[in-house]
């Protein structure tokens, strides 16, 4: 199955804290795993506003999926056109271009956000 990751599940992922249910996922070889240029302009942002709760090198993380076989899933301007066919659940930006991401591409998005479980298409709620 090809997923794409959330940032949330991508940063759990690298940080070792995934729960059982989405570590299933990210375990199964035979699931392609997908990140967005979206989730590393995500953290950079948040790296950027220098939050004591937040502190991540967004080029080591990068590297890190690289590393770790993550494929990336580029970014195109069909991924933000579909963005006006979204109902309109979520204020996040980050969070809906990755759905449209998934939707134009005809991949699963895993995710642990609950608001994004309510779109309608193919995602998984771990």
């Amino acid at each position: 199955m090809k997923l794409l990751i959330d940032t949330q599940l991508l940063i759990w992922a690298a940080a070792g804290t995934l729960s059982k249910k989405a570590e299933s996922y990210f375990e199964d070889d035979d699931n392609e795993l997908y990140f967005s240029p979206v989730s590393i302009w995500e953290i950079t942002i948040k790296n950027s506003l220098n939050r004591k709760d937040f502190s991540i090198d967004a080029e080591l993380f990068y590297k890190g999926l690289i590393e770790n076989g993550y494929l990336e899933l580029p970014l195109t301007s069909l991924h933000t056109l579909s963005l006006d066919s979204l109902p309109k659940i979520h204020k996040d930006p980050f969070d809906r271009i990755l759905i449209s991401q998934a939707t134009a591409e005809g991949l699963r998005l895993l995710s642990s956000d609950k608001i994004i479980s309510k779109y309608p298409g193919d995602i998984i709620f771990v």
